[in-house]
């Protein structure tokens, strides 16, 4: 596959997928969804690679799902979902579960590179990876009901708060939550993160695998995958009705509802 909204590179035993879309803040296409998927699909079937790296390019790591992207029009105009429930739902699961779940059980650690915003669709992304690092910028608003994992990313208590007043979370909060695995200087983003990926990269892959197995079996054990496919039927019933286009208003209105209350923060601060 030619790729158009990403980029694909590998350095000794890592692999770079990086989306490449900073015009539209890498708002996720289908097309650049299915490119991501290409591309962690060829990093798994690579028996060289021992780690995977998921970047953004330019200042965010995303601004979450393309809501209507002349890119995205056009792809959808040439290949149409089905009209109604059904094609929404198959929309939804392909874009939002499916292929998240997949990379989520990448038979390869993976490690999320976040700076700026990381917002919905893209904290979906992020949290499919085994290890976040963030840059002191980096900003993360929880996705919702689509790709569900916010109580198992946080804790119960914690994301009922954070996710009720529908607000942003700090990288160092995320730290503190265990979200993130480390925050740095935005200057040094890069550089820290191929060290970690280096660093576990040295380790013998089939170790690898089967700890990543073995920690992502205990958490199916406890319920995630049940959690996860759950909250997207609540999803469903929550936009049933609304529509695509409407939903997503819903999801424009809810970022600039967290934008001004991450301002007036600010401001006090």
């Amino acid at each position: 596959m030619a790729y158009e909204q990403i980029e694909y590179e590998v350095k000794g035993r890592i692999a770079v997928v990086r989306t490449n879309r900073p015009r539209y803040r890498n708002a996720q296409s289908r097309i650049l969804i299915e490119e991501m998927d290409d591309a962690f699909m060829k990093a798994e079937k690579d028996s060289s690679i021992h780690v995977v790296i998921l970047q953004g390019a330019g200042e965010h790591f995303s601004a979450g799902h393309d809501l209507g992207t002349p890119e995205q029009q056009a792809d959808l105009k040439q290949r149409p979902y089905t009209e109604g429930t059904l094609g929404h739902l198959q929309m939804t699961w392909d874009l939002f579960v499916d292929a998240s779940l997949r990379w989520r059980d990448l038979k390869k650690p993976t490690i999320a590179q976040v700076q700026g915003y990381c917002i919905f669709g893209g904290y979906l992304i992020a949290c499919c990876m085994d290890l976040i690092i963030a840059s002191k910028d980096a900003l993360f608003l929880p996705s919702h009901l689509q790709l569900f994992t916010a109580p198992w990313d946080l804790g119960i208590r914690k994301a009922n708060g954070i996710l009720f007043e529908n607000r942003f979370i700090p990288a160092d909060e995320a730290y503190e939550l265990g979200l993130v695995h480390n925050v740095v200087a935005g200057e040094n983003l890069e550089k820290e993160t191929w060290a970690q990926a280096e660093r576990i990269a040295a380790n013998d892959l089939l170790t690898l695998r089967m700890l990543k197995q073995s920690i992502n079996g205990a958490q199916d054990a406890m319920g995630y995958r049940t959690s996860v496919h759950t909250a997207h039927s609540n999803y469903m019933i929550l936009t049933q009705g609304r529509g695509i286009k409407r939903d997503g208003e819903r999801r424009l209105g809810g970022v600039a509802s967290a934008l001004e209350k991450l301002k007036a923060q600010q401001e006090k601060s």
